[in-house]
């Protein structure tokens, strides 16, 4: 069973920045689509960035210049850098991996990490 645990959230002002970590454990990580969703309280998760295929990063508009997605093979690690950060991107964040390893679907996802924009 494939684990991910997040951290790096917490309490910020507007127009701080905050790193975001998912650690995964397992062996196919390479394998793996990977993405950021958060989900602000009484509202749907909705997707932040994420990589899909052989590709680059993708964003959602909203967070589009200001986030930083990045991954490190070697570490089983994906990282979201936030910059600038706005009240309106308070939510929970969580980690989504996804993928065939020997021909089965897989899915997985954290736990979450609370990230709130506040003065």
């Amino acid at each position: 069973q494939v684990q991910l645990v997040e951290s790096g959230g917490g309490l910020v002002q507007p127009g701080g920045s905050l790193r975001l970590s998912c650690a995964v454990s397992g062996s196919s990580f390479s394998r793996y689509d990977m993405a950021w969703y958060r989900q602000a309280p009484g509202k749907r998760r909705e997707f932040v960035a994420g990589f899909f295929g052989s590709g680059g990063p993708n964003y959602a508009d909203s967070v589009k210049g200001r986030f930083t997605l990045s991954r490190d093979n070697d570490k089983n690690m994906l990282y979201l850098q936030m910059n600038s950060l706005k009240p309106e991107d308070t939510g929970v964040y969580y980690c989504n991996v996804w993928g065939y390893v020997a021909a089965k679907f897989e899915n997985y996802w954290g736990q979450g990490t609370q990230v709130t924009v506040s003065s």
